[in-house]
Parts: structure tokens; C-alpha cells; sequence
């Protein structure tokens, strides 16, 4: 879900700053009034500023919703961030000898009952 999130706020950006950038400014349809500017385009003469600047208000509103709810789900995460917790315990078969295991191979009288004898 995060991860859905996260590709819709990055393509809702991208698209912002590309219609932003394909609009043009309130200073150019003065230059257009004195015939510089030429009125003749893809959506029609006034057809492309509604067009694109109510896409751009829709992507706005996209990107708003999705940073919001990336924020929400960031914080409330309940993941562990701990270093330890993600440790899985491993299964040994390594058996450990208790001390009383090693004093009974040496006698009392200082020589070994069942390895042979300690030299001194």
C-alpha cells in the first residue's frame, strides 16, 4: 500500500511541475491583445488555460491527499526499530559439557580414571 502511495505522489509531482511548466503567465495574453502573441492553439484561444490550469488543481489535490497519507502511515508504523528483535534465534545442536563432566576424567589421587596418565 505504501509503495502504491509513494509511485502516485511521485507521478502526481512530476505532473504538477510539467502543466505549470506548459502553462503560460498572465503577461502573455497582453502581448497577444497587441498581435505579437498568436491565439491559434490546441485547445482554443481561452480553451487551453481552463484546461490545464484545472488539471493542474486536480494533481495539486492528488499530490496533497497522497503526502498526507504517507504521513499518516509513516507515523503509525508499528514495526519494530530495534536491531536485536529482527535476530531470529537459531536452533543449535552444539551440546555444552558441564564442569562436572571434565572433574570426573581426574581421580582424586591425581591420576586420570579414563584418559590415561596426567604428566606433572
Amino acid at each position: 500500500m505504501e509503495t502504491f502511495i509513494w509511485v502516485v505522489n511521485v507521478l502526481s509531482a512530476f505532473s504538477v511541475v510539467v502543466l505549470v511548466l506548459l502553462q503560460h503567465g498572465k503577461g502573455a495574453d497582453m502581448g497577444a491583445a497587441f498581435g505579437s502573441g498568436s491565439s491559434g492553439s490546441l485547445f482554443g484561444a481561452s480553451g487551453s488555460a481552463n484546461f490545464l490550469s484545472r488539471t493542474t488543481g486536480v494533481l495539486a489535490a492528488v499530490f496533497f491527499i497522497s503526502t498526507l497519507g504517507l504521513t499518516y502511515l509513516s507515523a503509525h508504523k508499528t514495526e519494530s526499530k530495534g536491531v536485536m528483535e529482527k535476530v531470529i534465534p537459531a536452533q543449535s545442536s552444539v551440546s555444552v559439557e558441564s564442569p562436572s563432566a571434565t572433574s570426573s576424567l581426574i581421580s582424586v589421587d591425581g591420576e586420570a580414571s579414563k584418559a590415561g596418565k596426567i604428566p606433572q
